[in-house]
């Protein structure tokens, strides 16, 4: 069954559209490459697009009615944000939900150390990675540093053309030998991970007190702990209650001499999560509520109070129905169950390069519009939210009434590989969910690709879903 790609029918004002989105998206994810930057940057633009904090309406006590936007946070790390429809909650909302954590390595709690005049950081990597792709790239530091007096230091290292940048080196072709011969899994051991960050000792002055040269001592870390010091007011300590990420350096770029995709860290899943976002600001006065929810922790199983298996959004829903003067247990159980959602997140795009693990006719492909998954998960759908064919012929239906292009696939071939998305935990509501997303070239690597009418046809397909499911 062959679908027409996408740039096929636009016309040049259509084009003009599809770029403009893209470059919106591309400085979005080039300034935003971790979970608690993609809660503030977009916190910042609902606000800017009259979404209200649902903290700041339960505090004054305000009435929400239909039109109204709010959104809450949870715990800087994830967020749901609600347009209120004409009709009561209790009778279902549509939901786009998406998870804005991206696979990277993540600092240990003790990460600092000195070995033979090198000061690094040691590392655990964070989700699905092929270790061997994180060495010999410029990295940066993104994250926070919590403090015992309850400050918290943002650091953001490695972005700027002035900034440094870090990195893990990688051994020498020359030597490499014994190296070449293990499988890809080993090549690179997670324990080897370890970013280099200086390399120039500590010098205390002749006159200097004991601290100084107790700091001498430690050479090149005691360098360092200097720099972080006097430029962020870090202790060693402090990495104890930080939470640093190491990611790409660098801009998402325009990729192809036709500038027809994109090239960037974290397209999975903020390639889903913006347009879901974008989608939410083109609600008015919605039939039914619209919601967009993003969360945490997909990349390692959904857990914990920031990822989907936590209580928040089940919290939420029930404050802002609340707020709309309508809450008791059994209306949000009602709400919950006929609620009809849109799992946005990835999907593998086929790659001629490796054609061997894909099935031709149900993989997904650039240019071809957004991908439906009926059911993910692995081997005997291992793991899966498997949608059923009555809610696939009414996204069906939706696609084609608003000419949205579409394609369906599965995650390669039956005994590849597989994977998961949140679908299942939402399913757990006794919701309609079906899995929705972009095709990507180089999933969980530290630089993605996908193609920008896929990027703008997910916009269309969100906006569509919101207005008509």
């Amino acid at each position: 069954m062959e679908r027409e790609n996408a740039w096929e029918k636009y016309s040049e004002e259509d084009k003009d559209a599809v770029f403009a989105f893209a470059e919106e998206y591309r400085k979005f994810i080039s300034d935003h490459k971790t979970e608690r930057e993609c809660v503030n940057g977009i916190r910042i633009l609902a606000e800017a697009a009259g979404f209200r904090d649902l903290e700041d309406v339960m505090e004054k006590k305000i009435s929400l009615k239909a039109g109204d936007r709010v959104f809450a946070v949870n715990k800087g790390k994830g967020m749901a944000l609600y347009v209120i429809g004409r009709q009561p909650m209790e009778k279902g909302m549509n939901i786009l939900g998406a998870h804005i954590d991206s696979p990277r390595l993540d600092l240990k709690q003790n990460p600092l150390y000195e070995d033979t005049d090198l000061a690094l950081l040691d590392t655990h990597y964070y989700g699905g990675v092929k270790k061997y792709q994180w060495v010999t790239l410029p990295l940066a530091l993104h994250g926070v540093v919590a403090k015992k007096d309850g400050t918290v230091v943002e650091i953001n290292i490695g972005e700027k053309p002035e900034d440094p940048v870090f990195g893990v080196s990688d051994l020498l072709i020359h030597l490499s030998q014994e190296q070449l011969k293990k499988n890809a899994a080993a090549v690179i051991d997670g324990e080897d991970l370890n970013v280099l960050i200086g390399s120039m000792p500590f010098t205390a002055p002749e006159d200097g007190d004991d601290e100084k040269k107790k700091e001498a001592k430690k050479k090149v870390c005691g360098n360092i702990l200097r720099i972080l010091k006097e430029q962020y007011g870090i202790e060693e300590e402090d990495f104890l209650s930080a939470e640093i990420e190491v990611v790409p350096a660098g801009a998402a770029r325009d990729y192809g001499f036709d500038r027809s995709m994109l090239m960037g860290y974290g397209h999975d899943d903020r390639v889903c999560a913006y347009p879901s976002f974008a989608a939410m600001l083109e609600m008015d006065v919605p039939e039914r509520t619209s919601v967009c929810l993003l969360v945490d922790k997909e990349e390692i199983g959904s857990v914990g109070a920031t990822g989907m298996q936590s209580r928040f959004f089940e919290n939420t829903t029930a404050e802002v129905m609340n707020a709309c003067g309508a809450y008791d247990e059994l209306k949000l159980r009602r709400g919950l169950q006929n609620s009809k959602v849109l799992s946005s997140d990835v999907s593998a795009a086929y790659d001629p390069n490796y054609p061997a693990v894909m099935e031709k006719k149900n993989s997904a492909y650039f240019g071809k519009g957004l991908v439906f998954n009926k059911y993910t998960g692995s081997r005997g759908k291992s793991g899966s939210n498997d949608a059923s064919a009555e809610y696939m012929a009414e996204i069906r239906r939706i696609m084609d009434d608003n000419r949205v292009s579409f394609q369906t696939a599965e995650l390669g071939k039956v005994d590849a590989g597989g994977g998961g998305t949140i679908a299942y935990i939402l399913g757990n509501y006794n919701m309609q969910v079906i899995d929705s997303g972009v095709a990507v070239l180089n999933m969980h690597a530290p630089w993605e690709i996908i193609s920008k009418a896929d990027l703008y046809e997910a916009k269309r397909g969100y906006v569509a879903f919101l207005k008509d499911a």
